[in-house]
């Protein structure tokens, strides 16, 4: 049997073995007609221009944690996956390529360049699906789903045009977040903020009646030129008399009124905001309120317009220092400031956006909003921990209206046709349009509308990425057929599983969108897990250059390691976790323990398969319970009790707290204890009993039950190990899969708590015994008595029937079990003792040891042990330690001292023993 396993465990190999033979058979292709409670997940679709990431690691974990442990529940799962076509990304790739060749997209043509965008997508689209694949995700790759296939662009059309329809989609000149190098308005997610060194300056704005002046700052001084305003606050006394003047605007000439709004801050500066409504979106909500006008000063490639005057055609930074010149020059500048801040930088174009008057297409979200949070007052969907869904709330309440189209080819195209035969021939700002399913019906509803011939052209715009992924959980089930089988079977979706930094983006723009078209909540649940930080517990980014490459991980301890790692780290839903590395080794000591965990498993299974006589854990059968010993019982409601504990915590999604519970299981229980403790059982011996055969069988059962249940519920979380080890011990052929077979059913009678509390004194008994030994200087095949005196029956009953392991694993010479009366009647005699919680524990040495070099050794241990107490004193009773060391060295001395007392005080009562 044990050729079934090799000595050492090789987890590339296994792995990519047991995820080639999971996708041949369709182990995770599940039928919508199978019996079986539905339970599904759509994955967060990853950018087809990514590569895999610590963040893209971690959350695969998790959703596959989830959906294994479904399937061992026995319900019918559905784990779907699929890619984002990441519009801005691509598209910024690829213009990138043409402008190394000299060309721009508009010299290939729409058609030429998106065939381009295509050939692009499927020659390194699949880059992160194969990555994810390494991960050992257990999703139906048969369902794979791409935000530009064919079903999905179907259901795009048609949300656009029932929104439209109902009001709800409209086009109109706002401010948006303009991205001047990719050309395209940028939704608040493409936009990250970035602290810069810039400067406030500080100008003088004087008064059209020639009595004075206001002084006004600014960050951003090109600005000026379209400002429309100066706002004071209302309740701002050194102002009052002034609002309803105007103040001419210096280089421009334009006269401009004073303002009273509540936004303006009287505390801040000289209480006096200059108003550029076509520029900052602040400024546009006070413009709206006082009507002023809107004056763009800048084109979309980010230089200055035909309104900024002289200005006309400086890119907006060198507009931005010849404005600061001119105001100095002509008298206007009072200061300048260095000035830290926040800028808004595009992600994709890595220039600041600027906010920029645009015509676009808007979604009015406010109704789509409201069904959203009266779903929540009823926690649907429920959010774990639940502390989220105040975040989901505050952000569904007092929603602003969502800019839903990019200037962009590579996208979804916007089915609207403009009438431009209304308009000469071109398409404005006032061009009618037409909202349609595809050109024929357009051209109907134009025709209708307009007079038959009427001329269209389809919007050039592309929409959002995040309209398409906002359809995610219903598009990829077949939506809008509401006949499909997989949308009846399996929306809502069981679990939404993502980082806390999208609720905005993207979990709240699904709820809306399923509301819309589906009358319900997409899931149920909405698990939102924290961030994966650093070695120095820094939050990983691509600009600040610590991000830690989950793929150098995978091949140095395999991708169960990294997944058990990950979620073990997990201390509660929602929290951050923190992984170790080594960036010159590119080493992880978090991780190695795991593949050492993997290594113990499978030396344990081994010793197993060495030990079972060539039998299985199904042939051996179940042992009979009046056959059973005292460890076996004890392992049994082990077994039963982790049982319980893990199928709990990962239904309620306490994943670290199961993966800390296994192991502890697994590793100290199973492999260290209860295999030590039937290795004698094991092995009877040549010429053995019938009753050592008859209790060589109860060992090998209760082993083979033991490791074979752990293994199914270690699954979820170490797909791969499991499985391999599975079947060398069940010896199932290859298209048997564990991770199809039932979670193992849970025996209520094994549970025994006081038997449970007693054998972990057991243990601990065992351990004193072990540590005196060493104490003695006993060689290992040394036989020693060893006594132990509890007043507990209990604690005695136990350490009684236990006579045989304790010997056993202690080479005990005897074994005398007493309780605190007849102790005092028979003292042991120059006896080593320690002390177990009631336990004394004794170690007779008279005549088996020499007790003058052992009282030697314990006066050096206490000499030794009183010169660190000295040293440590010392430094912690020194003011200049004690108030300049950095805490948590001081904290370290603290514990050093405390060590080093107990061990002095240990060494003491030892060497009392002796006498």
């Amino acid at each position: 049997m044990t050729d079934a396993l090799p000595k050492t465990y090789d987890p590339v190999g296994t792995e990519a073995r047991w995820q080639k033979a999971w996708e041949t058979q369709g182990a995770f292709h599940p039928d919508p007609k199978a019996p079986g409670e539905p339970f599904s997940v759509v994955i967060p679709p990853p950018n087809v221009t990514g590569s895999l990431h610590m963040g893209h690691a971690f959350n695969t974990a998790l959703i596959d944690t989830i959906v294994r442990f479904q399937r061992l529940q026995g319900k019918n799962v559905l784990c779907l996956p699929g890619t984002d076509h990441a519009s801005i990304a691509v598209q910024t790739i690829l213009e990138k390529q043409l402008k190394a060749d000299g060309k721009r997209k508009e010299d290939l043509g729409r058609e030429a360049f998106l065939e381009k965008a295509w050939e692009w997508k499927a020659q390194s689209g699949g880059t992160i699906v194969g990555q994810l694949r390494r991960l050992g995700y257990s999703v139906d790759w048969r369902r794979e789903r791409f935000t530009l296939d064919a079903g999905c662009s179907e259901a795009v059309i048609e949300a656009f045009n029932r929104l439209h329809e109902q009001g709800l989609i409209y086009r109109g000149e706002y401010l948006v977040n303009w991205c001047p190098a990719s050309g395209s308005a940028v939704s608040d997610l493409e936009v990250e903020m970035k602290e810069v060194d810039g400067h406030l300056w500080h100008f003088r704005y004087p008064l059209s009646s020639g009595q004075g002046f206001l002084e006004v700052a600014t960050t951003r001084p090109e600005t000026l030129l379209g400002d429309t305003g100066v706002a004071v606050n209302p309740k701002d006394p050194r102002y009052a008399e002034l609002v309803g003047q105007t103040l001419t605007l210096p280089l421009v000439g334009r006269e401009i009124p004073i303002v009273a709004d509540d936004h303006v801050d009287a505390e801040f500066g000289t209480g006096c905001v200059k108003v550029t409504p076509a520029h900052d979106p602040n400024d546009f909500a006070i413009g709206q309120r006082h009507n002023l006008p809107l004056i763009t000063v800048m084109a979309k490639d980010g230089s200055m317009n035909e309104a900024a005057g002289r200005f006309q055609g400086l890119d907006r930074f060198e507009a931005r220092k010849a404005v600061v010149a001119a105001m100095e020059s002509e008298g206007f500048l009072v200061k300048v400031e260095d000035y830290r801040h926040s800028v808004p930088f595009s992600d994709r174009g890595k220039v600041p956006v600027e906010p920029l008057l645009s015509t676009q297409w808007f979604v009015k979200t406010e109704p789509l909003a409201a069904r959203c949070r009266e779903a929540l007052e009823n926690a649907d969907p429920r959010f774990v921990p639940e502390r989220w869904s105040k975040v989901y709330r505050d952000w569904l309440t007092d929603i602003r209206d969502w800019c839903i189209s990019r200037q962009l080819w590579w996208g979804h195209r916007i089915p609207a046709w403009f009438v431009v035969s209304e308009t000469g021939g071109v398409i404005t700002d006032s061009t009618p349009y037409v909202v349609a399913r595809d050109e024929a019906e357009a051209q109907s509803k134009a025709d209708a509308q307009f007079g038959a011939g009427a001329v269209l052209e389809q919007d050039p715009d592309a929409l959002d990425t995040w309209f398409s992924s906002g359809l995610w959980p219903f598009s990829t089930m077949g939506w809008p057929n509401p006949e499909a089988a997989d949308l009846q079977r399996w929306y809502p979706t069981s679990v939404l599983v993502t980082g806390f930094d999208i609720i905005f983006f993207w979990v709240a723009r699904m709820t809306m969108m399923a509301g819309a078209f589906t009358g319900q909540m997409p899931f149920q649940d909405v698990y939102i897990h924290g961030l994966v930080r650093d070695e120095n517990n820094r939050k990983m980014s691509k600009s600040a250059g610590n991000g830690i490459d989950p793929l150098l991980l995978i091949e140095r301890y395999g991708a169960d390691a990294l997944r058990f790692a990950l979620v073990r780290e997990v201390a509660g839903a929602g929290q951050d976790i923190r992984l170790d590395y080594d960036r010159k080794s590119d080493t992880s000591a978090t991780v190695e323990a795991s593949r050492n965990f993997a290594n113990k498993l499978w030396n344990a299974t081994r010793f197993a398969l060495m030990n079972l006589g060539g039998e299985t854990p199904s042939s051996l059968g179940e042992p009979d319970p009046a056959a059973l010993q005292l460890a076996d019982r004890w392992i049994l409601s082990r077994l039963a009790r982790v049982n319980r504990d893990s199928a709990e915590r990962y239904g309620s999604y306490g994943l670290g707290e199961a993966a800390k519970g296994l192991y502890e299981f697994a590793w100290n229980e199973v492999c260290d204890w209860y295999v030590e403790l039937i290795k004698r059982r094991l092995n009877p011996g040549e010429n053995p009993s019938a009753e050592a055969l008859a209790d060589q069988r109860t060992a090998r059962q209760v082993l083979a039950k033991a490791l074979n249940e752990l293994l199914v519920m270690l699954h979820p979380l170490m797909p791969h190990l499991s499985e391999e080890l599975w079947h060398g011990l069940n010896g199932e052929p290859e298209e048997t899969f564990l991770a199809l077979q039932p979670w193992p059913a849970l025996d209520v009678s094994a549970l025994d708590d006081e038997l449970e509390s007693s054998f972990a004194e057991l243990i601990e008994a065992i351990r004193v015994v072990r540590n005196l030994r060493a104490v003695a200087g006993l060689k290992p095949s040394q036989g020693v008595p060893v006594r132990f005196v509890t007043g507990r029956s209990e604690l005695a009953s136990v350490l009684t029937a236990a006579t045989a392991d304790i010997t056993a694993l202690t080479r005990a010479e005897q074994v005398e079990v007493l309780d605190p009366a007849a102790a005092d009647a028979n003292p042991a005699a120059k006896a080593l003792a320690g002390v177990s919680g009631e336990l004394q524990v004794l170690l007779p040495i008279d005549g088996l040891v020499d007790l003058e070099a052992l009282r030697g050794r314990l006066e050096k241990d206490i000499a030794k042990a009183e010169k660190e107490i000295k040293g440590l004193s010392g430094r912690l009773s020194n003011p200049n330690f004690a108030s300049k060391a950095p805490p948590e060295v001081v904290a370290e001395c603290q514990v050093n001292l405390a060590e080093a007392q107990a061990q002095a005080d240990l060494a003491r009562k030892r060497l009392a023993d002796l006498g």
